[in-house]
């Protein structure tokens, strides 16, 4: 996929903010279509799908399940 797109769940991130999950969706939606940037005729499409993206990234954060790793007795 994109190598700029990190992994936003614990352990890798503890606290994911606003501007980590757009970032994701923002380099989603740039691999996906192509473009860097946008044209104007394409401006508002790229656009939404960025906003559906992190919408949809969010969602899934919030409602994930990850089990704690309990360190082992030696």
């Amino acid at each position: 996929m994109c190598r700029s797109i990190k992994t936003l769940r614990e352990p890798y991130v503890a606290d994911p903010t606003a501007e980590d999950v757009r970032a994701a969706a923002l380099q989603y939606v740039r691999k996906i279509s192509g473009f860097r940037a946008p044209s104007k005729a394409n401006t508002e499409a790229f656009e939404q799908a960025v906003d559906a993206i992190a919408a949809a990234t969010q969602e899934l954060l919030d409602h994930l399940e990850v089990r704690k790793q309990v360190p082992s007795a030696a």
